[in-house]
Parts: structure tokens; C-alpha cells; sequence
């Protein structure tokens, strides 16, 4: 066999139905966000399309406390958690984190998609006859940790409590249950009815499994995410969440009560066979959750500019998919014409906006996922509604009915 021709046959076919990713080559402009240059495009941009959702990667204090761990201890751990890498910055950080979601532990991993595939993976492999309840849309990472744990899995429909129900009622009243869903789903920006999920999980003795990555930081007094907002966390088993989104780092976690970490810990390959976060990493992550847990002023500002851009995008006559979220996917329903206007809109605009086509979403929903935070200006959302509403004109798309009245 030529592999490289396999390769390259495959890249092609994707390169013919519009799904073949390009990648940005992106400088991020510290204190500048959303500035950034583009080093194989047109240079100075703006960033439409980050997690980084509020600019706590850029934030003074986090800066300031990664450069005094920096100056402490060096730049690695030293090695995974087990033998040399556990440091006094990973100690404090599961503290903030336990105490960020009122539970009685934390633990630390190298990403969200780690953590996602090392407890979801770890808690039903290990646990007798457990039955994994996973929402139809749930995160790939989410969805690895249960192929890997090779428990049974059940797959209910999105958000649907009838068919949850349905799917809990017909397992054995004995059989060892986790329901894992997230709070807010990134591609279509829904939000999870939390509640309701919980009185069916304390119904049908279920443990709970929350993934709020696209929530942490940015709902809740403090930060907490979803179920914080709702006063839900005591009700949750498990919550999982990332430092690479809201809170501008890097790393994923676990928080829950002290036996369930420890257990996690002591039986998860992913977290026993992987070099730890450097310090400078950890403390600067606890600088932004002790910010975030104190101030309003980023989230405030962050809805404001969120509603902004959806009303601008209104007026227009842009279809978006109302949700009531941060995220603000903007429906384009056609491969070669989504990753068009993603190209012209850098090329011609200095905006970028990474096109979100299949195997990501379902084919025909292929969407712009537009992501504003409270550093993106009033000129920038102009310039930005303005370019669209021209490349949407190029491309004879259609638009909703509030552009004709």
C-alpha cells in the first residue's frame, strides 16, 4: 500500500466537500486582545472566534502571577503528579477550584479533554454493572471516556427528559447509573435543564456527571458556571470543567467529594501517566478564578456585548441560532461557502472567524461560531456586522424576516 497516496487521496476528498482545515498562524498581542498577527495572512487581526471569552489570558494578574512562579520555580513540574510534579501551585489550585464549586475536592489535569476522558473513562469502568447515560450531543471528549471505559452506554436525546426518563425506567432498579451531560453545549449554545436532570437522577438513583467548560467563569456569582447560577451544584456528582476557556490558561479538572477525587486519582491513567502542568500554568489559573470569583465587571460586560451583537446581526437580517448563551452560531447551512466567507472575511477584512463545518457539526448546519467578549470594541462589532452583511450579499444567502420589515 502507498500510504502517502492513501493520505493525500483522503485530504483531497475533504479539500472537494469544503471540510479540509486551515490553520491560522496566530500571535496573539499580549494586553492587546482581541488584537493578533497573522503570520501566513494579512497581518494585524481581529479574534472573533476565541475561547478565551472574557481576556483573562491577557489579564494583569494572571500575567503577574505567572511570571512570579515563573521566578519561583522554574518552568516544569518535573515530572507526572505521582512521582515528582505534584507542586505547592497544583495544591492551591484544586483548593480554589473545591471552593469555586462548593465541593469537598478538586483535581488537576493536563486539559479538559483529559479530564473528561480520564474520570468519565475511570468512574464507569470501575465501578460494577455501571450504565452510562450520555446526552446525544455531549462533547467527543466525553464521549472517548465512556468507548474507553467500555461500560455500557445509553444515549438519550438531546435535552429531552421524556426519553431520559424512558432510558433510566427501563434499566434495572439495582444497576449502578451515570447521567452525563453538559450545561452549555458549544456549537448551538443550549443550556441543559439541570434541574430537571437531577430530579430524575435522585428519581432512578443516578450519579450526575456535569460538564461545564463553556460555562465556568462566565455564569454564577462567582464564576461557578451553570449550576451555580441555578443553585444546583450540591445536587451534582461530578462537575468537570476546563482553565483554558473563561479563565484564560490552560488545564482541565474535576471537583467533587474527597473520595470520589481520591478515587479518580488513584485508579486514572490519565492522570497517573502524564507529566503535570507547570507551576507558572497552575498559579496563573488561580489568579484568574480568585479574580473571577470577586468581580462582575468582565461578565457584565461580556453579556452586554453579546446581546449587542445579536441585536446588530437582527437588523441585518443574519440567521443565528437564538439561544440563551454566550455563543452566537451564525448559520451559513453550506460548506464552500462557509469556509468562503471565513477566507474573505481575513483576506479583505483582517477578521477571523474559523469556519465550524462537519464532522464538528451535522452537515448542512456548517455556521460562523462567532464568540464576542467584553475586550471587542463598538468600532469592532461595526466592522465586523458590516463585513458580513457584505460577504452575505456575495454569497445570495438567505436571511431572516426582520431584514424585510
Amino acid at each position: 500500500m502507498d500510504y502517502d497516496d492513501f493520505f493525500a487521496g483522503e485530504l483531497d476528498r475533504l479539500r472537494d466537500e469544503g471540510n479540509h482545515r486551515a490553520f491560522a498562524e496566530l500571535e496573539r498581542r499580549c494586553g492587546a486582545f482581541p488584537a493578533a498577527t497573522c503570520h501566513n495572512g494579512p497581518g494585524e487581526v481581529t479574534i472573533w472566534c476565541s475561547n478565551d471569552y472574557l481576556g483573562m489570558g491577557q489579564h494583569p494578574k494572571v500575567l503577574a502571577a505567572m511570571h512570579d512562579a515563573l521566578d519561583r520555580s522554574g518552568a516544569g513540574a518535573g515530572g507526572t503528579r505521582n512521582i515528582s510534579g505534584t507542586t505547592h501551585d497544583h495544591v492551591l489550585l484544586e483548593a480554589e477550584l473545591a471552593d469555586l464549586h462548593g465541593k469537598e475536592a478538586a483535581l488537576l489535569f493536563t486539559s479538559g479533554y483529559v479530564s473528561n476522558w480520564a474520570a468519565l473513562g475511570t468512574l464507569a469502568a470501575r465501578i460494577p454493572g455501571c450504565v452510562v447515560l450520555s446526552d446525544a450531543l455531549n462533547h467527543a471528549s466525553m464521549i472517548e471516556g465512556v468507548r474507553h471505559s467500555r461500560a455500557e452506554k445509553v444515549i438519550w436525546k438531546h435535552n429531552d427528559m421524556a426519553d431520559l426518563e424512558a432510558k433510566l425506567a427501563a434499566l434495572p432498579a439495582n444497576a449502578p447509573k451515570l447521567i452525563a451531560f453538559e450545561s452549555v453545549y458549544s456549537m448551538d449554545g443550549d443550556i441543559a435543564p439541570i434541574a430537571e436532570i437531577c430530579d430524575l437522577a435522585e428519581r432512578y438513583g443516578a450519579m450526575t456527571y456535569l460538564d461545564e467548560v463553556h460555562a465556568v467563569g462566565l455564569y454564577g456569582p462567582r464564576g461557578g458556571g451553570i449550576a451555580e447560577r441555578e443553585g444546583l451544584m450540591d445536587r451534582i456528582t461530578v462537575i468537570e470543567g476546563t482553565l483554558g476557556k473563561a479563565f484564560g490558561v490552560m488545564g482541565g479538572y474535576v471537583a467533587g467529594s474527597s473520595t470520589l477525587c481520591d478515587f479518580v486519582r488513584s485508579f486514572a491513567s490519565g492522570f497517573i501517566f502524564t507529566t503535570a502542568l507547570p507551576p507558572a500554568v497552575a498559579a496563573g489559573a488561580a489568579a484568574s478564578i480568585r479574580h473571577l470569583k470577586d468581580s462582575q465587571d468582565e461578565r457584565r460586560a461580556h453579556r452586554a456585548c453579546v446581546a449587542e451583537v445579536r441585536a446588530r446581526l437582527d437588523a441585518i437580517g443574519l440567521p443565528h441560532l437564538d439561544n440563551p448563551s454566550h455563543i452566537v452560531p451564525v448559520i451559513v447551512g453550506d460548506p464552500m461557502k462557509c469556509k468562503f466567507i471565513s477566507d474573505r472575511l481575513m483576506s479583505e477584512h483582517r477578521i477571523y472567524i474559523q469556519p465550524i463545518n462537519y464532522p464538528t457539526v451535522p452537515k448542512g448546519t456548517e455556521r460562523l461560531r462567532i464568540t464576542p467578549s467584553p475586550v471587542h470594541s463598538d468600532a469592532e462589532v461595526d466592522r465586523l456586522v458590516a463585513a458580513l452583511e457584505d460577504l452575505w450579499s456575495q454569497c445570495q444567502l438567505a436571511r431572516t424576516a426582520v431584514a424585510a420589515q
